[in-house]
């Protein structure tokens, strides 16, 4: 269904493209790849929302044109195809990215180019750009909150940090085992293992986690974890046979639509942390779901927290635009902050000074039917660009309304200013 869906969206594409392009939306997800069992799902959910919006008029009476591209799982083409939507296609906005290493590898491109990106999917933070919107979570909306849950609520005494060796997991697991420590957690105590993108063979990284617990002591595992490589991961933990009473679970980067691959029988009571699930009883959820099932003529397609983050950040682009009169990005980039969207889980998001959103964070348990029982939910906490808990960021802040800028020294009231270079 996903590949019919593709191909049908892409003839759709080069139909509308030929007609007049009003106005140009780039979707630079991949549809191919180890990251396209999570990021086709995001493009769809790009091409629903254009569908929608053209269906009340567009935006100040002109019609959206998406133009959708490939960057395959490959990082440095997410550069080359972020330059080709703005110079050749002249997009005037993009909705992209899943990994930090594809954001980064943008970044330069459309801080120098001018280009504006919409990004969806939790991340480490660390970062501002005037250029970027990022509608997902920040550590202090999913990582912190997740480990205080493993240590308040579960008694966590041992912690194995796993996730795919690349900058999101790493610089998330050096802002968990700086909080860890202040928490009083040894060093000893904290495993950390990184593998591969599309790593499978997990039964020693495992079984090093098991053991990890040999002292009686209760082991979690906090897992960055991304991409199809969560599928071996989660089998190898029901082969060995450890269920979440053993050693729990909780995830930052699977939802429902990666456990829509998995036999989820043996994962009940592991834990995910979002800040939307689709279980979420309201109406606004309700409304969301079934569109996006008479969108994909699927009712078995689920949703999952970064359509509900491209949801948010679509409608308050839209709202932007039609403040500011006109696509022109740096009028938009000013338009945007102060936004105010309903969110799809019962509360409102705002658009913050320093481009983050305020986020509720929530922490779902799997159930057998490959969702997730809401058994956390907070009110939305604001986003943080860079955290409390790394002495070198805790003295910056982010803001482009007042400051203009995005690493601003609270100590030396100076703005920091570093070309981005990845």
């Amino acid at each position: 269904m996903k590949k019919l869906l593709a191909t049908a969206s892409l003839s759709v594409l080069a139909a509308t493209t030929a007609a007049h392009a009003d106005i140009k939306v780039g979707v630079l997800h991949s549809l191919s790849g180890t990251m396209a069992i999570s990021e086709t799902t995001l493009k769809d959910t790009v091409l629903m929302l254009i569908e929608e919006q053209n269906k009340k008029g567009g935006i100040n009476g002109e019609m959206l044109v998406p133009v959708v591209v490939d960057p395959a799982s490959d990082w440095p083409l997410f550069a080359e195809k972020a330059r080709e939507l703005i110079t050749v296609e002249g997009v005037d906005v993009m909705f992209g990215c899943w990994t930090s290493v594809s954001r980064k590898s943008v970044l330069p491109v459309i801080e120098e180019l001018n280009g504006l990106l919409f990004y969806p999917v939790q991340y480490e933070g660390e970062e501002s750009s005037k250029n970027v919107f990022y509608t997902g979570a920040a550590p202090n909306q999913q990582a912190i909150p997740a480990t205080d849950y493993f240590l308040e609520e579960l008694g966590v005494e041992k912690f194995a940090l796993l996730g795919t060796d690349y900058v999101y997991p790493r610089t998330t697991n050096n802002i968990l085992e700086a909080y860890l420590g202040d928490k009083g957690i040894a060093d000893d105590d904290i495993f950390v293992n990184y593998t591969p993108f599309g790593h499978s063979d997990w039964s020693k990284i495992v079984s090093d986690v098991v053991a990890l617990g040999a002292d009686g002591k209760k082991v979690g595992v906090i897992s960055t974890i991304n991409g199809d490589a969560n599928i071996g991961f989660y089998k190898e933990l029901a082969a060995q046979g450890i269920s979440a009473d053993d050693i729990p679970v909780v995830a930052f980067s699977v939802g429902e639509e990666e456990l829509s691959g998995l036999d989820t029988s043996n994962l009940v009571g592991h834990l995910a942390a979002w800040n939307y699930f689709e279980s979420a009883d309201t109406p606004e959820n309700e409304t969301f779901i079934e569109a996006w099932h008479a969108f994909t003529g699927d009712d078995t397609r689920v949703t999952n927290d970064p359509m509900e983050a491209t949801y948010i950040g679509f409608n308050m682009w839209v709202q932007a635009v039609e403040a500011a009169g006109t696509t022109d990005v740096d009028a938009v980039v000013d338009a945007m902050v102060g936004q105010t969207f309903p969110n799809l889980t019962g509360s409102t998001a705002e658009m913050l000074p320093n481009h983050h959103l305020t986020k509720p964070v929530l922490i779902g348990e799997i159930l057998e039917d490959g969702q997730f029982d809401i058994i956390s939910q907070t009110d939305p906490v604001p986003g943080d660009a860079w955290t409390d808990f790394l002495p070198e960021s805790a003295v910056l802040t982010s803001d482009w309304s007042e400051l203009d800028c995005g690493m601003y020294n609270t100590e030396t009231e100076t703005c920091v200013q570093v070309k981005s270079n990845y």
